[in-house]
């Protein structure tokens, strides 16, 4: 849909927040069984959203979130790259990289956020790219039925396949 011009400057300078969970009581949610992993919270801008319907996460996860904080949340840096989605990740191009590809990488990341109730399914359904969003949370661990298992990553530095944070989101607000 179409995207939110915002100023150049950094819009969300905080990386995220979190803290990994000693006792973690897993709980229930539809067919899954969800299991938090840490507390979460992030203050960050849109960089792309898609909605999935049809792959084995898409009931749980209905969109992902390309996030960016820090100087990937400026305009100043975002317009000399092209991010896009495609099967659950996130990627950028761009014909010089503005900032060096570690910060790049360490300071946006793909996320699949998991609902924790309609509120936020509509919140999420109405953000558009450019949005600054608050999330509050878990990144979670979740099994599901005949095997099925989707472990969020609890680093941000990392990337390619489980570098992907599952955020079980309980709050959700477009700032």
């Amino acid at each position: 849909g179409c995207s939110r011009e915002q100023p150049v400057g950094v819009l969300a300078p905080a990386p995220p927040a979190q803290q990994n969970l000693s006792r973690k009581s897993a709980f229930e949610h539809g067919d899954y069984r969800v299991q938090p992993l840490a507390s979460f919270e992030i203050t960050a801008r849109v960089l792309g959203k898609e909605r999935y319907w049809l792959d084995r996460g898409a009931e749980l996860a209905p969109y992902d979130l390309a996030l960016g904080w820090g100087r990937m949340s400026d305009s100043a840096v975002l317009d000399q790259m092209s991010i896009s989605q495609s099967w659950r990740w996130y990627r950028w191009r761009a014909r010089t990289p503005p900032i060096p590809m570690g910060e790049i990488a360490a300071s946006s990341a793909n996320m699949h956020m998991v609902p924790s109730d309609e509120i936020v399914r509509r919140s999420l359904g109405r953000v558009r790219e450019g949005d600054v969003v608050r999330i509050v949370g878990k990144l979670v661990e979740v099994a599901g039925p005949e095997g099925f298992r989707w472990k969020s990553s609890l680093t941000r530095g990392d990337t390619g396949d489980g570098a992907c944070e599952l955020v079980w989101v309980e709050d959700f607000e477009i700032l």
